[in-house]
């Protein structure tokens, strides 16, 4: 298997078609004026970068994968594309009003990076995290969410559930809060599939394994189109 955070490359247009995008509703409730320059960091393909585009008057995105960076620089034109990781940030000390982390914090969920994060932002400058959730019930059948979660292995449920207040409260930042903006999302069958394939779970696996899975999740899944009502969540607080 390759690494988990870099098999995102081999997925990067299954990323693009299948994953979510974030309601424009998620930015009124952050404090952040709209002549702010923001940074998306981690930002893949520009789910949440084309968001911030059309809001703020600077949005720089960081993304270390070369095929998900290149979407994102097709797809939103408007936004400062550059390379580079969350430990090393290519921003100069206090130089944005804003950081965001879309659906990507708990690959750098570490010391080194939110201490990267506090150097680029500004003081008073707002640090936020969001990700999209689906809401109950999915409109899957249980198989096919079953055989998807089996596929999870524990670090990477811990991953997400890891409170990720501790490791931003070790920095200069205040308590995090946390707001939800309501959406939803219309699926075709293919779209549910390629879902899945964008799935770290399942991009990293070894090409046979992968496809061998694809087809498992197919015959478990019947004809769309399927609704999907998502809850888009922002963890914000400011720098101190």
């Amino acid at each position: 298997m390759i690494d988990p955070a870099r098999s995102f490359e081999r997925a990067a247009e299954a990323y693009e078609q299948a994953r979510p995008d974030y309601p424009d509703a998620l930015l009124d409730l952050l404090p952040i004026d709209a002549s702010a320059t923001v940074l998306d960091l981690g930002a893949g393909t520009g789910k949440l970068t084309r968001v911030l585009a059309r809001r703020y008057a600077r949005v720089i995105a960081v993304e270390p994968l070369d095929g998900m960076r290149a979407i994102l620089e097709a797809v939103v034109p408007g936004a400062e594309a550059l390379a580079g990781t969350a430990e090393a940030i290519p921003l100069a000390d206090a130089s944005v009003d804003a950081v965001f982390a879309a659906a990507a914090f708990h690959w750098f969920a570490n010391d080194d990076a939110v201490a990267e994060m506090a150097r680029v932002l500004r003081p008073g400058g707002v640090l936020a995290l969001a990700w999209n959730e689906s809401d109950k019930p999915v409109p899957l059948p249980q198989e096919f969410t079953d055989y998807q979660d089996a596929l999870a292995d524990p670090e990477e449920k811990r991953r997400w559930r890891r409170p990720w207040s501790e490791v931003v409260g070790r920095g200069p930042f205040g308590e995090l809060r946390e707001e939800v903006a309501k959406h939803q999302q219309v699926q075709s069958r293919e779209n549910v599939l390629l879902f899945a394939r964008s799935l770290s779970l399942v991009a990293r696996r070894p090409e046979d394994e992968r496809e061998r899975i694809m087809r498992d999740l197919d015959a478990l899944l019947p004809e769309g189109p399927f609704v999907f009502p998502i809850s888009a969540h922002v963890q914000w607080t400011t720098r101190a």
